[in-house]
């Protein structure tokens, strides 16, 4: 049967007023009227889709400008009316949430990557507008996935494929359980077609065997609330298709270990009385140990709150229950929608805190963006967001964090600021010093050191889990190794300029313009960023910009032994790296070679990997050790020992009063009773290496050391 506009009017009175509703029906008209003419793939009038979708919205008592909004939200893709003509006709916030869903109307999320991401971020800044425009847009999708059967099947597993990708973990995330689960079956049923049945099939077959198991444990538990005079109303709680298809996928369970679990829900009047009521059912059946949850003291990120507990049952029966409040059952099924509800009657808690903290979400989404260079990056950052399993973790001074599971004191520093995170130096854990790598568990108190000379490491990236954290850190990384290398191609510049005898200061303004535009770069700091990271060659440019009177042209053909090398300090960070191959350290005669995207790679003068181009102008320069370089630096050392005990030990002891750091000792072939031993350790320079061989030859049983 068709929805119809008086239907729908008859269930608004329950909450809205006479004008409210008024209004709600002119949209209709006027929607009517706009798609005169169009049919649905089913067949139908186009209108009954846009009705159909206020329909879904009144059943979460959503307000008037929603829902007139929901009645016109393909207005503008699909007809000649503007958004201008909206405005006037029913006022700027409803054309707002129309040209908001409109955006989003034809997010197409095809195989590539690239479209998914880019539509993703359209919808997170229609999402910021309005929180609204995302529940309109959430409740045409689920009538999309309704009269899906309309669609050719190719199609059909595509909506159903983004849907599960996108919109019900949306769902989640904003609280809106009844319609993430709607949404998770339809679209199972799409995309696993077969699956789905038999899942179904085998469900029906359980349920009827279960039947007086269920009937018996409701009973016992509603007879036990009653016997203690607490008011409470118990239900079987009913496992949905993709949960169990979810749940055996993932945790590689059988469907009868799944279904072994019976659910119960408890709904009350009060908190006072879900806690007196979690102590009868405790008193009924014995509890599981460590599977009680307080998500009422502590609400998930989404503002769900209930009491959870697993208790033994008769028989070695697992029994799973659920006990909250009225209020908190209407959030946990409608999630934010719920909040339109009580502004209508009154403040809530619960609602308004979900809706907050939806907010927070869709702010913290804007935040990410900003930072992420690209959509799949962002995208990237946000997938790790939308999933709801959490640990709860306290600041010092007992504020209550949520993180994602797995999220380390990194994660953490960034939750609280991103100051805090970018000069994190290490941190306590319940007052113990803990790795930053360390995962965190529920309960714990996470105090972070900072320093303000400090800085994100790049190894971080290897274990944070939260989507701040990721973007922070690369946008940190990213900004310092573009400030890295404009620094290092200024000085690179200035070398090669010094050899027409002159400095970047003394470039001619008309040149350097010319040499921008054909270039395409906005100003000199692009130019030296280019020539830093090893895109541009310092020896080109500083030919292009030299001075009209320049030394004899044999000289700038080559780089003039008499020019001053290149300073090294050591401290050069993301741009300048030392060569694997062959370890330099202060003190050896080393040479830099301009590899592209990376900048300046340090090698060994004679370093095999770098002879062939080491008196190339356009790949190598000259350099030298800085007095100020005071960094370690990595080495390796290949020894020849004679097979005795503990002869590993005594090695590494004579690193170590060498005052060197021992990095890896590998022991390699035996050859009679020799055997070779390599080491990488790190030095501050070739004085204090001599000073390690030195320690390492007094060692009795080592016959031969060459540094690789």
């Amino acid at each position: 049967m068709m929805p119809t506009i008086d239907a729908l009017s008859d269930n608004l009175t329950e909450y809205l007023d006479l004008e409210q509703i008024r209004q709600v029906r002119r949209a209709y008209f006027y929607a009517e009227q706009a798609h005169d003419g169009q049919r649905r793939k089913s067949g139908e009038p186009y209108v009954t889709h846009p009705l159909a979708v206020a329909g879904v919205l009144s059943e979460m008592h959503m307000d008037h400008q929603s829902l007139m909004a929901a009645m016109l939200h393909d207005v503008i893709e699909d007809t000649e009316i503007s958004y201008e003509g909206i405005e006037t006709q029913f006022g700027k916030p409803v054309a707002d949430i129309v040209d908001g869903v409109s955006k989003l109307t034809h997010l197409e999320f095809e195989t590539k990557a690239e479209a998914q991401a880019e539509n993703f971020q359209k919808m997170v800044l229609a999402m910021a507008e309005d929180i609204r425009v995302i529940l309109v847009k959430l409740a045409d999708r689920l009538h999309n996935m309704r009269t899906l059967g309309a669609m050719p099947p190719v199609k059909q597993r595509r909506i159903a494929r983004e849907t599960l990708d996108i919109y019900s973990p949306i769902a989640a995330r904003l609280g809106m359980r009844d319609l993430q689960v709607e949404l998770e079956d339809l679209a199972f049923q799409a995309y696993y077609p077969m699956r789905a049945r038999y899942i179904r099939r085998a469900v029906v077959k359980a349920r009827g065997q279960r039947r007086d198991i269920i009937t018996q444990i409701e009973q016992a538990i509603q007879g036990r609330i009653d016997k203690e005079h607490l008011p409470g109303i118990v239900t079987g709680r009913e496992k949905h298709l993709y949960s169990i298809y979810r749940k055996m996928k993932t945790q590689s369970k059988a469907f009868s270990e799944i279904m072994d679990v019976f659910a119960f829900r408890v709904v009350t009047d009060s908190v006072d009385d879900c806690y007196r009521i979690l102590g009868a059912v405790h008193n009924l059946y014995k509890p599981v140990p460590g599977r009680f949850k307080d998500y009422i003291a502590i609400p998930k990120a989404n503002g769900y709150q209930s009491l959870h507990t697993a208790l033994f049952g008769a028989r070695g029966i697992t029994i799973e229950v659920q006990i909250r409040t009225r209020e908190m059952d209407a959030v946990a099924s409608q999630g934010i929608a719920e909040h339109s509800h009580y502004k209508v009657y009154g403040d809530s808690d619960s609602a308004v805190g979900s809706y907050n903290r939806a907010r927070k979400w869709v702010q913290g989404l804007l935040e990410m963006q900003r930072r992420a260079g690209d959509s799949m990056e962002f995208i990237e950052h946000v997938k790790k967001d939308l999933f709801p399993d959490e640990v709860y973790v306290f600041t010092p001074k007992g504020r209550i964090l949520e993180l994602p599971r797995g999220a380390t004191p990194v994660d953490f520093a960034y939750a609280v600021h991103t100051d805090v995170g970018n000069s994190c130096v290490s941190c306590r854990i319940n007052r113990r010093l803990a790795p930053l790598s360390e995962a965190l568990d529920s309960g714990q108190t996470v105090e972070i050191i900072t320093t303000p000379r400090a800085q994100p490491n790049m190894a971080w990236l290897n274990f944070v889990v939260t989507g701040k954290a990721r973007s922070s850190i690369r946008h940190f990384l990213k900004n310092q190794q573009r400030h890295e290398s404009v620094e290092l191609g200024r000085r690179l510049l200035n070398q090669f300029m010094a050899n027409y005898g002159a400095g970047i200061d003394d470039i001619d303004p008309d040149k350097l313009q010319a040499l921008l535009d054909e270039a395409e770069l906005k100003n000199i700091d692009a130019l030296l960023e280019d020539i830093g990271m090893g895109n541009r060659m310092a020896y080109v440019v500083a030919r292009r910009l030299r001075p009209e009177v320049a030394p004899d042209s044999e000289q700038t053909q080559t780089l003039s032994p008499q020019g001053k090398p290149l300073a090294v300090h050591g401290t050069e960070g993301m741009v300048m790296h030392y060569a694997r191959c062959c370890h330099p350290i202060p003190g050896d005669a080393i040479v830099g070679h301009i590899s592209t995207g990376r900048g300046l790679v340090v090698h060994r003068t004679d370093c095999r990997n770098i002879r062939y181009m080491r008196e190339d102008p356009e790949k190598c320069v000259f350099l030298e050790w800085s007095s100020l370089a005071e960094e370690e630096y990595p080495v390796a050392l290949m020894l020849s020992v004679e097979s005795q005990r503990g002869i590993i030990a005594h090695l590494a002891m004579a690193v170590a009063s060498a005052g060197a750091n021992l990095l890896k000792i590998d022991s390699g072939e035996r050859e009679g009773q020799l055997y070779s031993v390599q080491m990488e350790l790190t030095v501050f320079n070739r004085i204090h290496l001599a000073k390690v061989i030195k320690q390492l030859r007094r060692q009795l049983g080592v016959n031969h050391i060459a540094r690789l």
